[in-house]
């Protein structure tokens, strides 16, 4: 029976091994999947799915306007797919949240969506709000703060190392722009 599943964390849990790792596990039992990731999250270059640890992949990528239930749709003529894999799927719009969950319902195809949950500022994304909604099942990544316990939150740096408390909810960046903590220190570095 096909799900939705939502896999969230804060930065740097390592929720793009996971996904690459599932992936992998798929195909080396001889089952083909369909990776996606934002359009807009070009870290790794245009199309690819990078981990942290050296492993990537090629994927294809969804803008806000896309419609990804064709894209699924169009996999999917092409030849049997046997789970899709979302990543950055916090830049999915409401919408194509809903375009997964028909996917799954009406394609019969498990998506498995990975994503942040919380933006530097503690609210959520709304690919993100709209997959905690929909999601069949929902799985935390997780990662530790400085201080040893469950990083829940993220801090934006600017150059300095200074946290940044306000801004644009989409800056893209790694381990050079943001820092996962708990709450507590989120707060502390937050000012609040």
């Amino acid at each position: 029976m096909a799900k939705l599943y939502f896999n969230y964390s804060t930065m740097n849990a390592g929720k793009s091994t996971v996904l690459l790792q599932a992936s992998h596990n798929y195909r080396e039992r001889g089952m083909d999947t369909y990776l996606m990731t934002a359009a807009l999250d070009g870290r790794a270059g245009v199309g690819r799915i990078a981990s942290r640890i050296g492993i990537s992949a090629d994927a294809d990528t969804f803008a806000a306007t896309d419609d990804v239930f064709a894209m699924i749709e169009k996999q999917l003529n092409k030849g049997k797919v046997a789970c899709v894999f979302v990543d950055e799927a916090q830049f999915l719009t409401e919408e194509q949240v809903w375009q997964l969950a028909r996917a799954v319902d009406d394609l019969k195809v498990p998506v498995l969506a990975y994503g942040l949950r919380v933006d530097f500022q503690g609210h959520l994304f709304p690919g993100s709000a709209a997959l905690l909604a929909l999601a069949d099942e929902m799985r935390e990544v997780r990662t530790i703060c400085e201080c040893g316990r469950k990083a829940t939150m993220v801090i934006r740096q600017d150059e300095n190392g200074d946290t940044i408390t306000e801004g644009a909810q989409v800056q893209i960046g790694g381990n050079e722009t943001y820092v996962s903590l708990c709450r507590k220190h989120w707060r502390e570095a937050m000012g609040s």
